[in-house]
């Protein structure tokens, strides 16, 4: 199933820092990050809160002394019981993260074990552009179910392959060039997100004339998204190399792995049957064997003190910074009433601002070290939180406060999360061939933090049908954070260069 030279390979020297290897690796985060700012952040949120709208009625501002429309939705009855659209939305990303949860361990063992690491982040990778496709079938309340389906499916595809990308790190690029390698994919990103976007804003903004023509264009925008995630990934997987240690003992035929084999005859291994056997015994072991490393990686991580304290730091401030993150758009939406246009107006000039924060905080953490810079992005993220707690529909400057705390966040976000991954990156062992584990336990603590931020923040909205409350109770989670990483023992030299 697999050539004598991808079975073997180990991270030799000739691909660590290899200027082609880094450039493809980078390059992913331009094929993926179109998922993150297209249906993450502003195109499908605002279309999906467009068909859970009833209608909309008129109401009187005195302070403004002027009429606003405001959006009447339609509630979602799951299981008996009828919920507000902005919390199943919300409730929808719990549950795919819940599954990436389950999943990254067992997979990026397996992984390990066969050897293929890059065919999981292919599976991954075709998983959700295809279901950003997929997203173009959802038209109304008669689906909705199928719109949220499709967007649980796209959000494992997104982060499932990150487990496998974001472990490529240490395998391709020696300590001193992790920082810069790592904010450079960020930067592709943001650029490559921003583009696509403003083709679909185009479209839907300028081509469109009309309201259904606009929900057209919308759909549209899905299948380019899916179409961007796909195509240029090739890039990505034609240069990127396989790592992974190979056991001597696989099953008779890898059947469930290899479509192709399913309809062979299996005769020399005793028939379909047998060799099906013998893949469903190896995998419940790979299952086995995946979770009890994750505990075990989890303890030896955890038994190092600064990895501890920076672990449970970025556990903390992951639970506000991603929540927040994943949940903007319909902030934007439903408790300061902006219009499409400038909604997303704003969300793009966010992206432009991270791919400068993203360049800003790598070269200043050369200067004060990762842990300083870490720490001044999350007192930041605790600004544009309390600022967005105050916030008020009624105040005639509140579009203008939305764009401050858009600033902050802008600024923050690209530097916060491309100095958590390249100072995880640098405090692990150097030539691991067990890369994708520590970092599966990396990802499976994010996602807990997600499932936690997104459970917490769509049970505040139903309970107090106000998002404000929701974004304040994120401050509790980034204070933790900003406590947790000051215990962290980083010299300014050693940050630069060992850690």
């Amino acid at each position: 199933m697999l050539d004598p030279e991808t079975r073997n390979l180990k991270p030799e020297n000739n691909i660590k820092n290899n200027p082609k290897i880094m450039k493809a690796w980078a390059f992913y985060d331009w094929a993926n990050s179109v998922y993150s700012l297209v249906i993450t952040s502003t195109i499908f949120p605002i279309y999906y809160s467009i068909l859970t709208t009833k209608y909309e009625k008129k109401e009187y501002l005195a302070d403004q002394k002027r009429w606003i429309d405001v959006p009447v939705r339609h509630d979602i009855t799951l299981f008996g019981e009828t919920y507000h659209p902005d919390a199943v939305y919300g409730y929808s990303l719990t549950v795919s993260f819940f599954i990436v949860v389950l999943l990254s361990p067992f997979l990026s063992s397996l992984a390990d074990t066969i050897g293929n690491k890059k065919s999981f982040l292919q599976f991954f990778c075709y998983l959700g552009a295809t279901s950003c496709m997929g997203l173009a079938m959802f038209t109304g309340m008669n689906n909705v179910f199928l719109g949220l389906l499709f967007s649980i499916t796209a959000s494992v595809g997104f982060w499932g392959s990150l487990v496998f990308y974001n472990s490529f790190l240490p395998d391709i690029a020696t300590v001193e060039k992790q920082d810069a390698l790592s904010a450079k994919g960020y930067v592709y990103g943001y650029i490559g997100s921003v583009i696509l976007v403003i083709i679909c804003l185009v479209l839907i903004m300028v081509v469109a004339e009309t309201p259904k023509e606009k929900l057209i264009y919308t759909r549209v925008s899905f299948l380019f998204t899916g179409a961007w995630w796909f195509g240029f990934s090739q890039y990505t997987f034609k240069h990127l190399p396989q790592f992974g240690n190979v056991k001597d003992k696989l099953p008779k035929d890898l059947v469930l792995l290899n479509y192709k084999n399913i309809f062979k005859s299996h005769e020399e291994h005793g028939g379909f049957f047998d060799v099906l056997k013998d893949n469903i015994s190896f995998y419940i072991d790979v299952a086995k064997q995946s979770f009890k490393e994750l505990f075990k990686v989890g303890n030896q991580l955890f038994a190092n003190t600064n990895l501890k304290f920076f672990l449970s730091s970025f556990f903390f401030y992951s639970v506000g910074m991603q929540t927040i993150f994943l949940m903007a758009t319909l902030f934007g939406k439903s408790e300061i009433n902006l219009d499409q246009g400038r909604l997303i107006g704003t969300l793009l000039v966010i992206q432009i601002e991270a791919i400068i924060g993203a360049i800003i905080f790598s070269r200043l953490s050369k200067k004060i070290g990762n842990k300083n810079v870490i720490s001044i992005a999350v007192i930041l993220w605790i600004v544009a939180c309390l600022w967005a707690y105050f916030l008020n529909k009624e105040n005639p400057t509140v579009e203008y406060q939305f764009y401050g705390v858009a600033a902050i966040v802008g600024l923050v976000m690209g530097g916060l999360q491309a100095m958590s991954r390249s100072t995880y990156s640098k405090l692990l062992p150097e030539d691991s061939m067990d890369n994708t584990t520590y970092f599966s336990f990396y990802d499976v603590l994010e996602k807990l933090a997600i499932i936690l931020g997104t459970f917490i923040f769509a049970t505040l909205i139903e309970h107090f049908n106000n998002m404000r409350i929701a974004a304040l109770a994120m401050v509790i989670f980034f204070f933790a954070g900003l406590m947790l990483i000051r215990f962290v023992k980083i010299n300014i030299l050693a940050d630069r260069d060992t850690l």
